[in-house]
């Protein structure tokens, strides 16, 4: 059966992630779109919740082609697919022009959605990354391996839907992986959703206020 809507996938999801209510956790949404689960999830674990916003750098004549990704972090952190890299050819400045560009991107969207909050540490402790669903596992991908370099104690991906093949692909770059739907014939992520609207930055705003406005959440 599909989820009604974000929220309630991401209650569903916290209750399977249960074992992790005594532990250090903070969870870690992408936004936009896993906003509002990962909101359910840090609410139900009585965890941190913050934003791990990534960018693609996209090869400049096809945008859409990743020759890498950005992470925000408290210095950001540059994922590079060498092997676009290679076979379009890509120079140095290139690569760094984009990243300028994407840069100033993380750096707008943090400002927007947090304003002068700093992001959570995470180092020493476990690190639940939550996104709406996984459809290829290429943004996911880049952000766990930038995720790893901030040193958690451990990863756990965690997201209500996603293809079996996408799954057993990010397997080995986590420690862990909740995902509580894996269709056999999987169309989209939005086809397991009834209500499943895009979001604009103020409702992504106004979810980080909200919880942040919840008792012991001040900080």
């Amino acid at each position: 059966m599909p989820f009604l809507d974000r929220a309630e996938a991401g209650r569903r999801l916290g209750q399977a992630l249960q074992e992790y209510a005594r532990e250090d956790v903070v969870v870690l949404a992408l936004p936009r779109g896993g906003v509002p689960v990962a909101a359910e999830v840090a609410r139900k674990l009585k965890a941190r919740l913050d934003l791990l916003i990534v960018r693609k750098i996209g090869v400049p004549w096809q945008p859409e082609l990743a020759m890498g990704a950005i992470v925000d972090a408290e210095e950001p952190i540059v994922v590079r697919n060498d092997d676009i890299l290679r076979h379009e050819f890509i120079r140095e400045e290139q690569f760094a022009a984009t990243c300028k560009s994407e840069l100033a991107e993380i750096a707008r969207r943090r400002q927007a959605y947090c304003g002068d909050r700093p992001p959570v540490p995470v180092r020493g402790r476990v690190a639940i990354l939550v996104d709406d669903g996984i459809a290829t596992g290429a943004t996911v991908k880049a952000a766990i391996r930038g995720l790893r370099l901030r040193q958690p104690q451990r990863i756990v991906l965690a997201v209500p839907v996603a293809p079996m093949e996408a799954i057993e692909d990010l397997r080995s770059e986590v420690d862990e992986i909740v995902c509580l739907e894996t269709p056999a014939a999987f169309e989209a992520i939005s086809r397991s959703y009834r209500d499943f609207p895009q979001l604009a930055d103020v409702e992504v705003t106004d979810i980080l206020a909200r919880f942040n406005r919840l008792p012991g959440r001040s900080d």
